[in-house]
């Protein structure tokens, strides 16, 4: 995080509080004329950052507008030595706690969080039961030093990213006795104990242990061989983007059962957190009554996207698009462009490929100038504007397309993605090689791989019946150890 100054040492806590680290409407006013509107930031440098110091930092989006400021960072605990992982910002806006997920964090620039989006949640931020947040509950907590079998208290945490894209909490600063002039120290997570959970509470969470490493598809298998009442209680406890992830990888008979075992706003909260595709591909399954009910709860944008793809038949281009492509501006430059396909998140089909097009840039957008290969982009300098080296002859759909056309045209073509454009030349999606599989597929393909993969044991050793029978049970040693103190 280029000159955020957060890699230094834990922030003072002997005055109790933080100075302010905002930097005033002036600066920040240039910094918004600074950025073009097209500017994407790039994926967090491996920086360690302190919870203390970001307490109070503004949070603009990528337009470098204000968004709010941070009130907390909330982490799940895990079980044993596990560092904590981290799930998102408490971001005040308007003297109200919204969520900010930890993904659309890219960096912290000139002393302010920088978001990948301006579309958020702006519903109040809620608590859960398998939420922890650091600043409020984590910090001024005794433990104790395994080294030493010290009692100390817990003055600051600092949280870091690691592949995938995923931050956790990997260190922690303490002092000890219990006063002001005990000694700080910075241990790693797992050098103290009295913070994590206990083995035996929460339920699931021996099983949610086990499932931290696993890929959504691979977990996806596993929750398939639970029981109905067991894998109710893991869906619970997983948090909304990560039981999107799931849900995307179950049979449509069984994502209906897990998010009808939801609250309604929670089961509205994890729909926004799919893809439009697969949030209206999940809807179209539930009585219109109850999809208009959960409709009503998302976000206004959030709902809007997936009501446009609920309008378009099923075997259609339409029916089967996703409505979030990689979209830039023509004076964007191939730098910007490669950073945005590098977002982890997105699926290979996706990234395969960037949309150029006029205002505005969400779908659906101007008018559409044509697409640019990631290929050609490793080819041409980093400055290079992407409104120069666009394909503009590449063929594209109209949402009515039927899927049998559209088939023809990504196997005539070896695409992996197309665009759809509608009668005006807007971009209003973009169908991708994994959908059109999906289609084409026996409808209870899911079933029979899911059947296949737990028969075949494609996770071998990871789950072993107990003895004596009954649910599997997570074996020990399952995820990868927390980073080492520096």
């Amino acid at each position: 995080m280029p000159g955020s100054g957060l890699r230094e040492a834990p922030a003072r806590v002997a005055s109790g509080r933080e100075q302010d680290c905002g930097a005033g409407p002036r600066r920040y006013a240039r910094l918004r004329r600074e950025r073009s509107v097209t500017r994407m930031p790039t994926r967090p440098t491996q920086s360690r950052v302190y919870c203390r110091r970001l307490a109070g930092l503004l949070v603009l989006d990528p337009n470098g507008d204000q968004v709010g400021r941070v009130h907390d960072i909330i982490v799940t605990l895990r079980l044993g030595h596990e560092p904590p992982r981290v799930l998102g910002l408490a971001v005040e806006v308007q003297r109200r706690p919204i969520f900010v997920p930890i993904g659309r964090v890219t960096g912290v620039e000139s002393g302010a969080v920088v978001l990948s989006s301006a579309r958020l949640s702006w519903r109040r931020f809620q608590q859960r039961p398998n939420e922890t947040r650091v600043l409020g509950e984590l910090l001024d907590r005794r433990a104790t030093l395994l080294s030493s079998d010290t009692e100390v208290t817990v003055v600051d945490a600092a949280i870091e990213p690691i592949r995938g894209g995923d931050w956790v909490l990997d260190q922690v600063a303490v002092r000890t006795g219990r006063g002001r002039r005990g000694e700080v120290r910075t241990v790693a997570w797992d050098e103290v104990t009295g913070l994590s959970l206990a083995e035996g509470g929460q339920g699931a969470a021996n099983l949610l242990a086990a499932f931290e490493k696993l890929r959504p598809a691979d977990l996806a298998t596993l929750l398939h061989d639970l029981s109905d009442k067991r894998r109710a209680e893991v869906a619970a406890a997983l948090d909304d983007e990560r039981l999107a992830d799931v849900l995307e990888e179950l049979p449509e008979d069984e994502q209906v059962e897990l998010l009808g075992g939801l609250a309604e706003e929670r089961a509205a909260d994890v729909l926004e957190a799919m893809g439009p595709d697969d949030a209206a591909d999940l809807l179209g399954e539930l009585p219109a009554e109850d999809a208009e009910r959960l409709l009503r709860l998302m976000e206004p944008d959030e709902a809007a996207d997936v009501r446009r793809l609920l309008r378009y038949a099923d075997d259609t281009a339409g029916g089967i698009m996703t409505s979030e492509p990689v979209v830039l501006a023509p004076n964007a430059t191939v730098a910007e462009a490669l950073a945005r396909i590098r977002e982890p998140e997105l699926s290979p089909a996706l990234a395969a490929q960037v949309y150029v097009v006029r205002p505005p840039y969400e779908t659906p957008t101007g008018r559409y100038l044509g697409l640019a290969h990631f290929q050609r982009l490793l080819r041409e300098p980093p400055s290079t504007l992407v409104g120069g080296v666009i394909d503009v002859d590449m063929a594209s759909l109209r949402p009515e397309t039927p899927l049998a056309e559209v088939t023809r045209l990504l196997a005539s073509y070896n695409l992996v993605a197309a665009p759809v454009l509608d009668r005006g030349g807007r971009l209003v999606g973009v169908v991708t090689v994994d959908d059109v599989l999906d289609h084409l597929l026996p409808a209870d393909w899911r079933e029979r791989q899911l059947e296949s993969d737990v028969d075949t044991h494609t996770t071998p050793g990871l789950f072993a019946p107990p003895p004596g029978g009954g649910e599997p049970g997570a074996l020990g040693g399952v995820g990868a150890s927390p980073p080492a103190a520096p």
